[in-house]
């Protein structure tokens, strides 16, 4: 495989400059009664901003034995997730190119360990994919599974590896057949998916100015943090109360607690919560292991409950959905890919839960993937990320950006992911 630095990069022909700009939609369209082989599979780290240190420069974690700084019994050992990337936004872009020129891009969330995702793509994947046809996507998708399902792998890193190549090889179809990903997934719902963004601040005066700026911005629909990090502070819900008030007969706050709650702090906690009428969701509350207690928890509260964040595949979710576990699910396409996340949103259905995939640190192949999904999902309500398009993955990176407006996101209409990168400004993040 060659060596994916910035000077490849930037040179290579076939390595970009053919990469992001397929055939005209007639040829391209041709090529979809023929096998496309897959000739290779490339990964690429990107790093904003782009700095080249020591990898455990990026990682950063709470004290060994570190609580969570409440008060009484509620100062307990810290136990959820508290892994942070020291100020840094990572993740991996996975390049599928076939012998027919038609290449695909896709990604896979990293935002801790982009190498170890990046050598499950080279060394498991890359050599199980090579010359098989790129248009028998559920099939390679099984094969990829298969690889270790008997020794124990099923999540993780590892489906976050298999999410990027099955989003490359969607966006492959899309371009060979000449249509949109979403007509692929059995054509849209709708023309334009909502979007929320998140809102911050400390003391409840200050979520209360920044819930208001962003509202002006035209961003109705917001979502906050409660009990991640320490101290009370964190914990209080007065500051959920004056964002809601700001957006009460406008729109929706959305609480992501991130596993921040035992059961029983959230019973109490939950409380008040349920008196907040314009509360959409609670997300991520209880560790993603506790299913029995979410299940108590979603009959306990009148608030919907949000979880799929943390989960890697359908029968994670078949669980929660068997237990009535939840009533919203969050699965992120960038972990899950858009194969499984399709079967995971339609079974959700069957259960009558609604579907709002997670769309954090990534680049374009990561927030496309979620809009088409969006667009052909018939219980989808709304899309993470708002202003994910001004950060530096966003379409700065772009020669044809996703089309984002305040407080929504059209569909793309161009065949495949429906972008395309700009060459000379992605190599600037390419660290490995």
């Amino acid at each position: 495989m060659k060596m994916l630095n910035r000077r490849y990069f930037l040179r290579s022909a076939a390595g970009f400059g053919a990469a992001a700009c397929f055939a005209p939609l007639r040829a391209a369209a041709s090529k979809i009664g023929t096998a496309l082989r897959i000739t290779d599979v490339e990964a690429l780290i990107l790093r904003d901003p782009p700095e080249r240190k020591p990898e455990d420069h990026f990682v950063s974690m709470t004290p060994l034995g570190a609580t969570t700084g409440g008060v009484g019994l509620w100062n307990r050992l810290e136990r959820a997730e508290t892994v942070r990337q020291g100020g840094y936004r990572q993740t991996l872009l996975v390049k599928v190119s076939t012998d027919q020129g038609v290449v695909g891009w896709g990604e896979s969330h990293a935002v801790m360990t982009p190498r170890v995702v990046k050598t499950a793509l080279t060394d498991l994947f890359r050599p199980i994919l090579l010359g098989k046809d790129a248009r028998q996507i559920e099939a390679i998708w099984e094969k990829m599974y298969s690889a270790q399902r008997l020794r124990g792998y099923g999540t993780g890193y590892f489906t976050r590896a298999m999410a990027g190549v099955d989003i490359a090889l969607w966006d492959i179809v899309g371009k060979a057949a000449g249509v949109p990903v979403y007509q692929l997934l059995g054509g849209k719902f709708r023309d334009s998916i909502p979007t929320y963004q998140g809102v911050g601040g400390g003391p409840p005066e200050e979520v209360r100015e920044n819930s208001r700026a962003l509202l002006e911005r035209g961003f109705p629909n917001q979502k906050m943090s409660l009990a991640k990090g320490r101290g009370e502070q964190a914990r209080d819900v007065n500051r959920v109360i004056a964002a809601a008030e700001v957006l009460a007969g406008k729109g929706q706050i959305l609480v992501d607690s991130l596993a921040g709650y035992t059961l029983a702090e959230a019973t109490r906690v939950g409380r008040t919560l349920d008196e907040i009428e314009n509360l959409g969701w609670w997300e991520d509350v209880l560790m993603p292991e506790d299913y029995g207690a979410y299940a108590i928890l979603a009959d306990r509260m009148d608030t919907p409950i949000c979880a799929g964040e943390q989960y890697s595949n359908r029968f994670q979710f078949r669980d929660l959905f068997e237990r009535r576990a939840c009533d919203i699910i969050n699965p992120d396409t960038a972990r899950v890919g858009i194969t499984e996340t399709q079967r995971i949103a339609i079974m959700a259905d069957a259960y009558n839960i609604l579907f709002a995939p997670h769309s954090s640190m990534g680049s374009a192949p990561y927030r496309a993937s979620a809009i088409h999904l969006c667009a052909a999902t018939p219980n989808a309500v709304i899309l993470e990320g708002g202003e994910s398009y001004t950060r530096g993955f966003g379409n700065a990176i772009l020669s044809v950006p996703l089309p984002y407006k305040p407080g929504s996101v059209d569909v793309p209409g161009r065949p495949g992911l429906g972008f395309e990168f700009d060459e000379k400004e992605l190599a600037k993040l390419v660290v490995g």
